[in-house]
């Protein structure tokens, strides 16, 4: 089976199940539908592998370095409120280590991971269409691009979920409910260094389908958004 066939199956797959997500959420709110969301992370995951060109330890490094970073920070949230703000997870998102569910870890390797090959992506197709003169300068930027702007992505995508994700039960906001400034300034600080570590890590960043996945996630949250 050739890397081109498994890109286009996962994302035949990874939009079927948005879709069935998506008129599940709208149409059947009584439902317990919302309670595969942990399964359909883990799919999700999973098909990000499944296109992986080569999965090399590198990447399972930094799958885990996501995970364990993503659990860590959303405990000192959690119980403190210092990086995030005063909020605490529901059931739906399924088992976890204390009160942090373990596939919020899997979630954050998702979109850092996604962020950072579409950026990654975007400045291969530019530096492309480049010069080899010009091309010495666009390699210099590269890493601060790849981290500034997926982390600007990172935090774009979490404020596209946030409204969603109280609506559906999987967080909730304390005391007033309102959401605040410092929670996005830390989703950006934690997410330029985890795609530093995406950048340093030599592991190949070519997979199109993060880069579908990334804006098949962005037009669900964005139609929940405005019709949940």
């Amino acid at each position: 089976m050739t890397q081109f066939s498994r890109y286009h199956i996962a994302t035949a797959i990874a939009m079927l199940f948005h879709l069935v997500g998506l008129a599940g959420l709208l149409f059947f709110k009584e439902s317990n539908f919302v309670l595969t969301t942990p399964l359909h992370l883990l799919l999700m995951a999973g098909l990000l592998f499944y296109t992986q060109k080569k999965i090399s330890v590198w990447l399972l490094l930094f799958f885990i370095t996501c995970f364990i970073t993503g659990i860590v920070v959303e405990l000192i949230g959690t119980t403190t409120g210092r990086l995030f703000g005063n909020y605490t997870y529901g059931t739906v998102l399924g088992p976890g280590f204390k009160n942090v569910p373990y596939i919020i870890g899997v979630n954050w390797f998702i979109i850092i991971y996604c962020c950072g090959v579409a950026v990654h992506h975007l400045l291969s197709s530019i530096s492309k269409k480049l010069s080899e003169e010009m091309e010495r300068p666009v390699k210099q930027i590269k890493a601060f691009s790849i981290v500034m702007d997926g982390a600007t992505l990172a935090v774009v995508f979490d404020w596209l979920i946030e409204p969603v994700a109280v609506k559906l039960g999987y967080w909730t906001w304390l005391g007033n409910g309102q959401i605040p400034m410092f929670n996005y300034i830390s989703w950006f600080v934690i997410s330029m260094l985890l795609l530093l570590i995406f950048h340093v890590l030599p592991f190949q960043k070519q997979n199109k389908f993060a880069v579908n996945l990334l804006l098949i996630q962005a037009m669900f949250f964005l139609l929940l958004r405005t019709f949940l």
